[in-house]
């Protein structure tokens, strides 16, 4: 018997004031939260159970209201309850990016994700007081790298790494982690990507699982966007909407480096860090959390660092480090 499911049944009635409701599963994530759409007559729902014990969901809503104050599209908190974990927000319907991506629709649905990618930057200029991002600092992002050594080469692969390699694996990260401190530092969702936004009617996207926001490098959410762990484009275009990505952004007076080679270059950089960091956390969702369907997409998060590695002369020891991997997800 689901206890928590229970619990929420009984949570929700009581908001609504009213058994006389349907509640079906809306999706799950790589966390240990759960949505569950709730129908009620005509109006929709979306009840979210995060364990208090799991989730720490302070932060979400404070971050939601901030995000709803600047014009963006994500979800209101109705009512929530953070002792019991159970929390009503409105529902942005049932179409992700990453169903209705394709030739077609790319440039309208991309174009609307870059513009409020910008509009959630410029909420950088309104923490006047600072601090209400925690920073995405060294520590953090060498923590993150490290989730590629052990859970993707050590748990999943099983390698035990030569010494030769241990040094390669070392520089790179350095190199890495150099190349994102050296950006401007803007607000930054950290997941906004096919899975997370919405096609919506009216303010598209809508923008979905941004409690783990930070204050960090201005290419971060770029390039999970563009180099999207779900979908991948041909490089030029890829290119192509970086460009316009940052014309928009020099217009609303985000820092975005003195060039286009500049700013490719810490895009580049970034995408390699959040591939590496997006594999080693793929493996950890199947060894650790019994979720193996996220195993699929390591070829083509780590194709894309391939990619990159080949074209920077600081990363030739990380590309010889990949090209000696066996040949498996």
């Amino acid at each position: 018997m689901d206890k928590r499911l229970e619990a929420l049944k009984q949570w929700t009635g009581r908001i609504l004031g009213s058994a006389d409701f349907d509640l079906r599963p809306a999706s799950a994530d790589a966390s240990f939260r759960r949505y569950f759409r709730v129908i009620v007559g005509a109006r929709r729902f979306i009840v979210m159970d995060a364990p208090p014990d799991k989730e720490d969901m302070h932060r979400y809503v404070a971050i939601a209201q901030r995000l709803h104050g600047l014009g963006l599209h994500v979800p209101q908190v109705l009512e929530q309850d953070h002792a019991l974990g159970f929390f009503l927000i409105t529902d942005l319907g049932e179409q992700p990016y990453l169903s209705q991506l394709n030739p077609t629709t790319a440039e309208r649905l991309y174009g609307d994700a870059l513009r409020a990618l910008v509009v959630l930057q410029t909420g950088t200029f309104t923490d006047t007081a600072g601090g209400f991002l925690p920073d995405y600092n060294e520590s953090l992002l060498r923590r993150e790298l490290e989730i590629f050594r052990e859970w993707y080469l050590g748990r999943h692969l099983n390698m035990i790494l030569r010494a030769s390699q241990q040094s390669a694996l070392e520089q790179s990260f350095t190199v890495l982690v150099r190349e994102a401190l050296l950006q401007p530092r803007v607000w930054v969702h950290r997941d906004y990507h096919s899975r997370n936004l919405m096609v919506t009617p009216t303010n598209n996207p809508g923008i979905l699982d941004f409690q783990d926001a930070v204050l960090g490098p201005v290419t971060y959410d770029l390039a999970s966007l563009l180099r999207d762990c779900y979908i991948a484009w041909p490089r030029a275009q890829v290119h192509n909407w970086v460009k316009g990505y940052r014309s928009l952004a020099l217009q609303a007076g985000i820092p975005v480096g003195q060039d286009e080679a500049q700013f490719l270059r810490w895009f580049d950089f970034m995408g390699a860090q959040r591939h590496l960091k997006a594999s080693g956390i793929f493996a950890r969702l199947k060894h650790r959390d019994a979720k193996p369907g996220y195993l699929a997409d390591i070829p083509r998060t780590l194709k894309y660092v391939h990619e990159v590695s080949a074209c920077y002369p600081e990363l030739q020891a990380l590309q010889k480090l990949l090209q000696e991997l066996p040949m498996q997800a």
